[in-house]
């Protein structure tokens, strides 16, 4: 089971970065301000929030299946790269990441200029991405990497 979770939130990490990059794209064309915002453009927001909620609790699942908790608490963490990066800076990276595009979807559905609800959800989810990119454990990660798919 523990296998199965991980290869699904190993999949899980594409369709959130393709959701991501579609509300970047999006974000840039409607800052100018001659767009309007559609309900496309917050049902695309919305994929984006609800499939990184997906991942946080695949994520969380494994979290505990793997025992990094244990390892979070029992003082082990930082003893080691491989330690420290999935029990301390994948978790809390990923979890600021899900709170700003929780944050940027919020704000598009508040009542105000379609150009404004364009540059918060630009600016939030390209902040995300950044994070989310740069605590993914990529192949080429000294001990920490995975493979792509």
């Amino acid at each position: 089971m523990e296998t199965g979770f991980l290869h699904l939130h190993n999949f899980m990490r594409w369709l959130v970065l393709l959701f991501a990059l579609f509300i970047l794209i999006k974000g840039m064309g409607g800052m100018g301000g001659s767009k309007k915002f559609t309900a496309g453009d917050k049902r695309i927001a919305m994929f984006l929030m609800i499939s990184c909620d997906i991942q946080l609790l695949l994520g969380l699942a494994l979290y505990f299946m793997k025992g990094w908790g244990a390892v979070l608490t029992s003082g082990a963490a930082m003893a080691s790269k491989y330690n420290r990066f999935f029990s301390v800076e994948h978790a809390f990276g990923m979890l600021v990441a899900i709170v700003l595009v929780h944050i940027g979807y919020a704000s598009v559905k508040k009542d105000i200029a379609d150009a404004s609800k364009f540059k918060k959800m630009f600016w939030y989810t390209l902040i995300a991405v950044i994070i989310i990119l740069a605590t993914i454990p990529w192949p080429r990660r000294e001990m920490v990497g995975r493979p792509l798919f």
